[in-house]
């Protein structure tokens, strides 16, 4: 019996010594190479955001480190699923913040971000969000930035576009989602400066499937305002197609990833505010396009130009801040980067635009309308 426990004991003692080998090995591989964390959607009905995010992102790192990192260190990134929930976010950011991250693009939908936020100040870690647009993801936030617009920009923008073309207006917004609620908000204050009326409707996460009651209020209407994602968007354009309501669709960004969740039944015009468009003849842009239909197999979305701008924005505001410590903490490493970001001589000129920032955190570029293709 003896004998058997000084087995036992040594082979606990073994697993515990290649236990903290291994762990030993992962620190150092940690501190070999700067770190990026994020979360985001990989699974559930937001997916397809979190999902471009992160494909954008890998394929700005991988261009970063085949040029030679940062004055030869090179960037580890990984993206935790958070299913596009609060709760899902903050775990994530527990556990990316113990592995040692030191930077990140915060999270990829809006209420995520919001829990993800609240933790990067805590610990004063840099974050510029790929698409997390609600205004109060970054606000009063010194070290909170994002790539995409703001909900309220979005929302004035929709007003004053709408208002200048259609007589008859109807809007469709989620009163259970901060991204929604945020461009409803702007666009209502808006349209009520221009004294323009319109009708609105409603819904909310437990009554998202079926919109029949909410086309056949707006069935009159020229143009129907979709600030939400683009699951419930599509439910919505096939509802319209049902009932034989013809009305343009105009959305915000949400609304890119649109095209696959309707079909050929749907043909209503459909446009959206965006600042990315994947048929440009830009060269970064092309060859940006060209680099994911290889890797993917099909065209990137905006969000995926967002992750890749987003990374780059990281790059070259640590670039200009004159970064050389691999093992800098998050937050010195917050603090190089806010003042390089902030400068009035740095900006960005990305697939999304040429990009500035002031100390708000809000990025300052120029957004464009596309229309999908039918």
């Amino acid at each position: 019996m003896k004998n058997m426990k000084k087995i036992m004991a040594f082979a606990l003692a073994a697993v515990l010594a290649v236990s903290c080998l291994t762990g030993c090995g992962k620190s150092e591989s940690k501190k070999s190479a700067y770190f990026i964390g994020a979360t985001g959607p990989l699974t559930g009905d937001a997916m397809s955001y979190g999902v471009s995010v992160n494909r954008g992102a890998q394929i700005a790192v991988d261009e970063i480190n085949e040029a030679g990192g940062l004055n030869g260190v090179e960037f580890t990134y990984e993206m935790k699923d958070d299913k596009a929930t609060a709760a899902d976010a903050s775990t994530g950011y527990d556990s990316l913040y113990d592995d040692g991250m030191q930077v990140s693009i915060g999270s990829v939908t809006s209420a995520s971000c919001e829990a993800f936020a609240s933790k990067a100040a805590e610990d004063n870690l840099f974050f510029i969000t790929p698409s997390a647009s609600a205004a109060s993801v970054i606000e009063n936030r010194s070290n909170a930035f994002r790539v995409c617009f703001g909900d309220p920009d979005q929302g004035t923008l929709a007003a004053e576009e709408l208002s200048e073309n259609f007589e008859k207006i109807g809007c469709i917004y989620d009163t259970s989602d901060t991204y929604s609620t945020g461009i409803w908000e702007a666009f209502d204050e808006e349209m009520k400066n221009l004294g323009t009326e319109y009708t609105v409707c409603t819904f909310d996460a437990d009554n998202k499937r079926d919109f029949s009651s909410q086309v056949d209020t707006l069935k009159d209407c020229d143009v129907i305002f979709l600030p939400i994602y683009y699951t419930e968007a599509g439910l919505i354009a096939k509802a319209c197609a049902a009932k034989g309501v013809d009305a343009e669709i105009f959305g915000c960004d949400g609304l890119d990833g649109v095209a696959e969740q309707i079909d050929s039944t749907v043909t209503n015009r459909i446009r959206y505010i965006t600042p990315f468009d994947v048929n440009s003849t830009d060269e970064k842009v092309a060859a940006f396009v060209s680099k994911y239909e290889d890797a993917y197999g099909e065209k990137p979305d905006q969000f995926a130009a967002d992750g890749y701008d987003a990374v780059y924005a990281i790059y070259l505001a640590m670039d200009a801040a004159g970064v050389n410590d691999v093992k800098i903490s998050a937050s010195d490493l917050c603090d190089k980067i806010v003042e390089a970001i902030t400068d009035d001589s740095f900006s960005y000129a990305g697939l999304t635009g040429d990009m500035t920032w002031d100390e708000s955190g809000a990025c300052t570029k120029v957004p464009v309308i596309v229309e999908l293709s039918n």
